[in-house]
């Protein structure tokens, strides 16, 4: 597991692209037969990928980063699978997830383990943890079964739809949120004006681009952006005191995980435009 520290404002001011990178951008998801993972310090989350091929991939704890026996003894998940049908088994329990489906993991879970239905077209588990301090159930959310909101508009270059899956109105967690957006064919902007969440960090995981296509994420401070090029599968970590928006080469979706002492999804401090520099 890679760990990443943050820097405070005033050291984001002075990192040049490949410190910003290192820092923020996570493009190491979504290998063949790994589970990928990589801790930050912001609200300590952890954000990873599973894509088994040739076998079932454990989710193991490991003991210098999580001090933990298994990963979920003091921790939450939420799974997204973008890929394939597949299935999670938890302590013995097989859910069938297809694709867009998502799934909570709740605190005591002793095993948690990742197998794709097909060889030749594999699940594709995208999921981000953070820590919990009391064990709620663990949940399947069909993609069908989320909570659309349609966002935006063709004329602004912003028409998308917001699906909330693990979030107050579906489930309760400690402090996990989890969606996904996908914007509308000619639509390229997830957010503008931009916001941030004082009370939160947030985690965006990129995809559905092309190899020729990216995404400029937009960070920093409104009185001092700073952007990352995004591309396909990649992931961004926006800490509370940063703006997170995005504008693509084409449309896209995205998958927003969030952590923090608010769960509330309109908990958010907007920018306005005139004061972007």
């Amino acid at each position: 597991m890679e760990v990443r520290y943050s820097p405070d404002l005033n050291g984001f001011k002075k990192m040049d692209t490949n410190e910003l990178r290192n820092s923020f951008l996570i493009d190491t998801l979504f290998k063949k037969d790994r589970v990928e993972m990589v801790y930050s310090d912001i609200d300590r989350s952890i954000t990873g990928s599973a894509v088994p091929v040739k076998k079932v991939l454990k989710l193991i704890a490991t003991k210098k980063e999580m001090a933990a026996d298994y990963f979920t003894e003091r921790r939450e998940i939420g799974v997204i699978n973008i890929g394939a049908k597949g299935m999670v088994n938890l302590d013995g329990k097989n859910v069938v997830m297809e694709s867009f489906d998502a799934l909570y993991i709740g605190r005591g879970v002793k095993k948690v383990e990742f197998k794709s239905s097909s060889l030749k077209n594999p699940s594709k588990f995208y999921f981000v943890s953070y820590p919990a301090h009391k064990e709620y159930p663990s949940k399947l959310v069909k993609f069908a079964e989320a909570t659309p909101v349609k966002l935006g508009s063709l004329k602004d270059s912003n028409s998308r739809t917001i699906y909330k899956y693990i979030h107050p109105g579906t489930m309760e967690t400690c402090q996990l949120v989890m969606g996904l957006t996908m914007l509308d064919e000619g639509s390229v902007w997830n957010t503008m004006p931009p916001h941030t969440h004082q009370r939160r960090s947030e985690v965006y995981m990129y995809f559905g681009l092309d190899e020729n296509s990216i995404v400029l994420h937009l960070l920093g401070s409104n009185e001092e952006t700073r952007h990352i090029i995004i591309r396909n599968e990649e992931a961004v970590l926006s800490t509370s005191w940063s703006m997170h928006s995005g504008c693509g080469t084409k449309n896209y979706s995205f998958i927003w995980a969030m952590g923090g002492e608010n769960q509330v999804f309109d908990d958010m401090d907007w920018i306005l435009m005139r004061d972007l520099k």
